[in-house]
């Protein structure tokens, strides 16, 4: 598994519930040196040791842990340059949906040995979205739910998203477009 993705959960347990949650998940999961490099790849067996720990520790289910891990990544401030690499997607949330399918591309882009899990979206027409997700890790789907919904959120959106029922993904129900102002994004700064 890459850092980067280690990383990102190392900081979401920190930020979320506090360095002391950190240094006592880390420790119970056998953790060296009680953290995650970025830049180096580390055995799948050990994210899922440390997730397990994690959902013990904080009494939480694996999948609303991943789901706010998702959350986490585009909501939190100390990630705000993710959101916006994102944000970059479109002008609007339909525009990022349909640049999904792009997104582990980018990501290699700009670390060549991350592998996100593939994405394709198909639109259903009048605001359905069905996003299939090949889970390269357990529980990459509610991961993916976590951000879309923040992603939703972010564009002021209201949207119904849920785990399909008929493949490994989710689905999108747009209701509203405009529901909420959204959070403030500017593709270039004022001068």
């Amino acid at each position: 598994m890459h850092g980067l993705i280690n990383r990102a959960i190392q900081c979401f347990i920190e930020d979320t519930y506090g360095s002391s949650a950190w240094i006592e998940i880390a420790a119970r999961s056998s953790l060296p040196d009680g953290e995650f490099e970025a830049l180096r790849l580390y055995d799948p067996a050990l994210t899922d040791t440390l997730i397990a720990t994690a959902t013990k520790h904080l009494d939480k289910d694996r999948a609303s842990l991943l789901e706010d891990l998702g959350t986490y990544l585009v909501s939190h401030p100390n990630r705000a340059s993710l959101r916006r690499l994102l944000r970059f997607g479109g002008q609007n949330f339909d525009d990022f949906l349909h640049s999904i399918d792009d997104l582990p591309d980018w990501a290699r882009l700009a670390v060549p040995d991350l592998t996100l899990p593939g994405l394709e979206l198909h639109s259903l027409g009048q605001g359905e979205y069905r996003i299939e997700i090949e889970e390269n890790f357990r529980g990459a789907i509610h991961v993916a739910l976590g951000l879309l919904r923040g992603m939703a959120d972010d564009y002021g959106v209201l949207a119904v998203l849920s785990l399909s029922s008929d493949h490994p993904g989710v689905a999108v129900q747009v209701h509203e477009h405009q529901f909420s102002a959204g959070r403030d994004f500017h593709l270039a700064a004022s001068l």
